[in-house]
């Protein structure tokens, strides 16, 4: 099979203004739309719908590719991470808006965080509406989500509420980048049954699609975007913690996998209040690691995620994004003791579109190795997203003992080399070569 090179986001909305955060390049012939499928329950285990592609997006073949990245300077990539933004906007007008540094964000939705009885009364009072109420079990969270003074923007009247009541937590609800892969899967063999002993490992993403490096693999998906849809995305990372299938191999296979989907197949969705009631899920079900392969802006809520994780010994690992390293930090992956992970090539040198986060712990294979495509094909990746998912199956590994114990002896394995790549390169050796599996 011959497969264009993956292409990170921030450099491929140079090509077209509607890419994804991460793409896989498609196959010859180039790229196919968005994937959708399954509905419920275990992947391909009962209930689960058949996978159907929805057919759009871009065509046509990725040619040089390389040429683009070592020509990439830290302004171009900022500037193609405001193009990149401004489009998911202007594509999403009717559900999205932006706060006022130019971050997608929920069009007239604002976050209050355990509000009291007294100050959502107060609220009300000044024209705000409510829209719901999340209680997040599993992080003792509470959102109330609000809807602002008709006629007012709700990047203004956010300033309103917190007038109103200055002790309380108020933010706006942004997007984390739709880090999906525009492939349409044809249906495939089963995954579910089987899977390893233990805590299994947690996955903030897009779903997870059917795909034989998942066979013998217990897979359970919630949708916290509507029902769970196959992405590209969602299915390499997965494929790169727990699958296994002839000549690939990821870092935990076997070891059982829970996604939580939260962008239902819609670049609209993947927000902050998405990602928390996800991790609220992760925490009932004992996940010990959670990896988030997304990236955008710092939110209250959001923290309180982390923070009420970390408190309950999970270990959350983040990418770092692909914007260059004149990006703003990203976030999860800037949060203190979130696991900041960044990527390299196949020579260890860190990739040129690497993100800088406020910290950095590890650096992963980012480069230069397959994962698997929903439906049961191969393709090449590129990105910090596809680095992260090696650092969060190692932490896996690590049986017993607390976070701190399992982060110091995955640091003592760790390869220190030139670059940035924090406390060193960790599972060299992990990533599955392209010709491995037929890609030249």
């Amino acid at each position: 099979m011959r497969a264009p090179k993956l292409l990170c986001l921030g450099l491929f909305a140079g090509l077209a203004a509607a890419a994804p955060a991460q793409l896989l390049g498609g196959g010859a012939g180039g790229l196919t739309g968005a994937v959708g499928g399954l509905t419920s329950g275990l992947l391909g285990g009962p209930g689960a719908g058949p996978i159907a592609p929805v057919v759009g997006g871009l065509q046509g073949p990725l040619a040089g590719v390389d040429d683009t990245l070592r020509a990439a300077a830290p302004a171009n990539l900022l500037s193609l991470r405001r193009d990149r933004l401004q489009a998911l906007v202007r594509e999403n007008r009717r559900v999205l808006d932006t706060d006022d540094a130019g971050n997608p964000v929920r069009r007239d939705e604002i976050v209050g965080l355990n509000l009291s009885p007294a100050a959502l009364a107060a609220a009300q009072a000044a024209g705000f509406g409510l829209i719901r109420t999340d209680t997040i079990g599993g992080l003792d969270l509470a959102a109330a989500i609000l809807s602002p003074p008709k006629g007012k923007a709700a990047r203004k009247a956010i300033k309103q509420l917190r007038a109103l009541d200055p002790s309380g937590t108020y933010s706006l609800d942004p997007i984390y980048e739709p880090a999906r892969a525009p492939l349409a899967p044809a249906a495939g063999p089963t995954a579910g049954g089987g899977g390893t002993g233990g805590a299994p490992i947690g996955l903030i993403d897009g779903g997870v699609g059917r795909h034989p490096a998942f066979d013998g693999v217990t897979i359970d998906q919630r949708g916290f975007a509507g029902d769970p849809r196959p992405s590209g995305h969602g299915t390499a990372v997965a494929s790169l913690m727990v699958g296994r299938a002839g000549a690939f191999h990821g870092v935990a296979p076997g070891t059982s996998l829970l996604v939580a989907d939260i962008y239902g197949g819609s670049p609209a969705n993947g927000s902050a209040t998405a990602i928390v009631r996800a991790m609220g899920w992760l925490a009932e079900r004992h996940a010990r690691v959670v990896n988030i392969s997304l990236v955008g802006p710092a939110n209250s809520l959001l923290a309180a995620g982390i923070k009420a994780l970390q408190a309950r010994g999970i270990i959350v690992v983040a990418a770092v994004g692909n914007d260059g390293p004149a990006a703003p930090p990203q976030y999860p992956a800037s949060y203190p003791g979130v696991v900041a992970v960044t990527g390299v090539d196949a020579k260890g040198k860190p990739l040129i579109e690497a993100g800088k986060p406020l910290h950095l712990d590890f650096a992963a294979p980012g480069a230069d190795i397959a994962g698997a495509v929903p439906g049961g094909g191969w393709e090449r990746l590129r990105g910090t997203s596809f680095a992260a998912p090696f650092v969060a199956a190692s932490l896996a590994r690590m049986a017993g003992g607390t976070p701190q114990a399992s982060i110091a002896a995955l640091a003592a394995q760790a390869h220190p080399t030139r670059g940035a790549v924090g406390r060193g390169i960790v599972c060299g050796d992990c990533g599955t070569p392209p010709k491995a599996v037929g890609i030249k």
